[in-house]
């Protein structure tokens, strides 16, 4: 049994370590793209002014006057420093300046350095003619092939005995005895948290088997959000009230996202973060014409299935406890590039 375990470990591991190799670079690169934008071209991502933001009816109308398209949403940045970015009808993207409406960049997303590598990163850059991504199915899976090489490599060190001994790294020994220490108690301590870095990536395409094995493990089940009815389209809309109504229902929340109708019977939507939860998974929908709440989902009031499938996206980018767990997690997003060369090293001395 040892032997086959060991050939699905090397053979499974050899077939996706190209693969490997790219997510791990790429995953890495994700951690800090942002603060390297802002680094390279502050003048492009970098607010001006440090006035509060104009109303919203006169910063809609603005965005939309410069860029000649509706407005499908507004990003509220949390970093003061940074512009908020909106997205317009035709799929690009603006930076702007929210003090004044200026816009300080017109730009395509995957064109900048983070979209670029989120779209290397999650569906290897193809978007055929409709806009899917036909590939992410392909990095799902060499996903999920690595974490049967992590459990594979788990089995080979807690099948024989003497497994606290060979958790031990001789510094002395030879260069190839010391590669496959080094491999083997790498892989074990960081096995855990490796496995759940990757099923947390794979959520985000595979959402209903992964959201069934969380509703499995935990009492419960994942809530969804409500849906909204459609609404009567009046004369006039009325941003800034609607704004004011819907933060009000959430008082404590801060402002993530703001998302226009994109046709007259759509509701004005508002993407909150209650301070009891890792990202804005809170919303409230608001009547654009009348500025009457329609309805709101509370994330921090849900159950746990709910609350730990919502940290799913902090925890995938090390997110979620400050500048001390991203560097952790920029150091075990480069362990799988280490894994398959301290791996094709092994292999090579066997040969």
């Amino acid at each position: 049994m040892k032997r086959v375990a060991r050939k699905i470990h090397l053979t499974l591991a050899l077939v996706i370590s190209a693969f490997l190799v790219l997510l791990s670079l790429t995953g890495a690169l994700l951690i800090y793209a942002k603060d390297i934008q802002l680094a390279v071209n502050p003048e492009l991502w970098q607010r001006t002014l440090s006035a509060p933001a104009l109303d919203l009816d006169t910063l809609y109308q603005k965005v939309q006057e410069h860029s000649g398209e509706k407005v499908d949403f507004i990003s509220i940045e949390q970093d003061s420093r940074w512009a908020w970015q909106a997205r317009l009808g035709d799929g690009r993207y603006v930076s702007l300046e929210p003090s004044t409406g200026e816009v300080l960049h017109n730009y395509a997303y995957y064109d900048t350095l983070y979209g670029f590598t989120m779209g290397l990163h999650r569906w290897l850059l193809w978007r055929d003619t409709e806009g899917k991504m036909p590939l992410r199915n392909l990095v799902s899976t060499m996903t999920l092939g690595f974490m049967l090489v992590l459990l594979v490599g788990f089995y080979l060190w807690a099948k024989p005995k003497q497994r606290l001994k060979r958790l031990k790294i001789n510094r002395r020994a030879k260069a190839r005895v010391l590669n496959r220490q080094i491999h083997h108690v790498l892989g074990v301590y960081t096995c855990l948290p490796l496995l759940l870095i990757a099923f947390s990536g794979i959520a985000f395409n595979w959402k209903a088997p992964t959201q069934a094995v969380v509703n499995a493990l935990l009492p419960g089940q994942v809530e969804s959000r409500p849906r909204v009815e459609d609404i009567t389209p009046m004369a006039s809309t009325q941003f800034q009230e609607s704004l004011e109504k819907g933060l009000a229902v959430l008082p404590e929340a801060s402002l993530f996202r703001i998302y226009f109708p994109k046709s007259p019977e759509k509701p004005f939507t508002l993407r909150l973060k209650q301070p009891g939860e890792s990202h804005a998974y809170s919303w409230v929908w608001v009547n654009p014409y009348s500025a009457q709440v329609i309805n709101s989902f509370d994330g921090a009031a849900a159950n746990m299935p709910t609350q730990v499938w919502n940290f799913k996206y902090k925890f995938h980018i090390g997110d979620f406890a400050g500048p001390i767990v991203q560097v952790l997690w920029l150091l075990l997003s480069l362990l799988p590039v280490f894994f398959v060369v301290s791996g094709l090293v092994m292999w090579r001395g066997r040969k």
